[in-house]
């Protein structure tokens, strides 16, 4: 049995994520069966392709290959976020996004897509990659899931809204291609998303823009009268913990991974949180991949290792 997460922000939270991978690896017996982590999703900053949350900051082409060998070693994908929905044509030659594809061009990193023209790019140009369709896309009609999945994708991520309706998901092709966002903060059926994922991808590019003109000035979006990016996001569903969603009909709970998902053929979950804090992803990974039994003692051996910079120690 394989049970696979995907799991998030491989690039601010790079040496937290390893100290988890290492103690995955040294130290099993904390783990609920099957745990696999399938990849490490996030973009490095500052990418103008990516799509989902606004990311801030630089990193220069050193970090980049740092980052790569430290979880490439270990033989852990990097899975790219690169599904900003807005990119126009003059944005897929973004001298640091291909910088980035070429490095990590070596057959097992992966990139997530939202964009026709970003997908259509990436196929000619970067053909070793595996693409993931992303949840960005917003598809909630089971037939168009199922064309979805009949696709050439190696992974198509579920819209958190078809999450726990079994009746379609016993009927869907591919099962074995499907991705489920366990831990979906936003709100059932909401209305806003798609418009958000728009929002922040026009964020994205104009914070990259802003870079390249006024490196020495600090970001501030108010500098920016486009009324279709100053336009407000009401939304809280980024604050709220890890208890306050499982009440949510699309949560999915560990249990139900292993007792209803797996026996259906579904191995590969996705944990959200690129821009969560360490405590909210402490909690969401004790709480998915670590036997309950073993929580507050993984907790603290983690926690240890992390302080301790990185270093693993077994018993």
């Amino acid at each position: 049995m394989k049970v696979r997460f995907h799991l998030p922000n491989f690039s601010e939270r790079y040496k937290f994520n390893y100290v988890f991978a290492m103690m995955l690896k040294n130290e099993p017996q904390y783990f609920r069966e099957g745990v696999e982590i399938a990849s490490f999703y996030g973009a490095f900053p500052p990418s103008i392709w990516n799509g989902g949350r606004t990311i801030g900051g630089t990193c220069d082409e050193g970090f980049v290959k740092s980052v790569l060998k430290l979880f490439n070693d270990q033989g852990i994908p990097l899975r790219f976020t690169f599904t900003n929905p807005v990119l126009k044509e003059e944005h897929l030659h973004d001298e640091f996004c291909n910088m980035v594809m070429r490095l990590a061009d070596n057959g097992l990193n992966e990139v997530i897509v939202n964009s026709p023209l970003l997908e259509d790019y990436i196929r000619n140009t970067y053909p070793n990659f595996k693409l993931t369709s992303s949840t960005c896309k917003r598809i909630t009609s089971v037939d168009q899931v199922a064309e979805e999945l009949n696709k050439d994708y190696h992974i198509v991520v579920l819209d958190y809204d078809l999450n726990n309706r079994f009746e379609i998901l016993e009927k869907l092709p591919h099962k074995e291609k499907l991705e489920i966002l366990a831990n979906a903060c936003c709100d059932p059926a909401c209305a806003k998303r798609k418009e958000h994922y728009r929002i922040i991808g026009e964020q994205q590019i104009i914070y990259n823009e802003h870079l390249k003109k006024h490196s020495d000035k600090a970001f501030n979006i108010a500098d920016y009268s486009d009324e279709n990016v100053m336009k407000s996001i009401d939304c809280n569903a980024r604050s709220r913990s890890p208890f306050e969603i499982m009440g949510f009909r699309h949560h999915v709970s560990p249990d139900m991974i292993w007792e209803k998902y797996v026996p259906m053929g579904i191995n590969q979950f996705k944990l959200e949180g690129r821009t969560a804090s360490q405590l909210n992803l402490i909690e969401m990974y004790m709480y998915y991949m670590i036997r309950p039994e073993c929580r507050d003692e993984a907790r603290f051996k983690f926690l240890y290792n992390l302080e301790n910079n990185g270093v693993i120690r077994i018993g």
